[in-house]
């Protein structure tokens, strides 16, 4: 399995930040910089799919040279090899924009698996991987706090932080252990009341 990790740098959190000069934005002359924590978190899983899958983990960064720090963290850290989208005038881009610069980036990797953070540490939008998978035309999940790797498929959990109106479409199975803690009594009047249970 070819899975590709997109990682960004930002500013180290505990950077003080000044506006520059053209009041644009931050002045990033004397800040250190690291990978965007989710980022880091989207690394560790796609290492963990790989150790039970095979396959290869790359990683797809974009910004300019400094970048390369990112990079080499990564590989170290166990990703196969990497992708750097070099420019200068990347790092404020658009989430559209610049999904449409990383799907040009990857797409000719053919990748089974694409994984991001949820949002970065400095802009925060949450867009860039949704957008990033529609125009590779691939199937996503947001907030993703668990991934089952096994054989050909992989299971992913998400968090809800709170009750929201949703449709939801639940697959045999889902209930399973709810239907298996009811009484006897309660089994056998489903089963003869329309209900099946069915067991593996």
């Amino acid at each position: 399995m070819k899975t590709v990790v997109m990682m960004k740098q930002v500013a180290n959190k505990d950077a003080i930040l000044r506006i520059n000069k053209d009041a644009t934005w931050i002045e990033e002359g004397d800040l250190s910089f690291e990978v965007s924590e989710s980022d880091g978190y989207a690394l560790e899983e796609a290492l963990r799919v790989r150790e039970k899958l095979g396959g290869e983990v790359v990683v797809c960064s974009m910004g300019p040279q400094r970048v390369k720090s990112v990079i080499k963290d990564a590989l170290a850290r166990g990703a196969d090899r990497a992708i750097h989208v070099v420019g200068d005038n990347l790092t404020h881009l658009s989430p559209f924009a610049a999904a449409t610069v990383l799907a040009d980036a990857i797409r000719d990797e053919k990748p089974d698996l694409v994984m991001t953070g949820l949002q970065s540490d400095d802009y925060g939008y949450a867009q860039t991987g949704v957008i990033l998978a529609e125009i590779l035309g691939l199937p996503h999940a947001t907030i993703v706090i668990e991934v089952d790797a096994s054989g050909e498929q992989l299971r992913v959990k998400r968090e809800l932080k709170r009750l929201v109106p949703m449709v939801h479409d639940a697959e045999a199975g889902v209930a399973d252990d709810s239907i298996r803690h009811q009484p006897d009594s309660l089994r056998h009047a489903k089963r003869h009341h329309g209900c099946q249970e069915e067991r593996d």
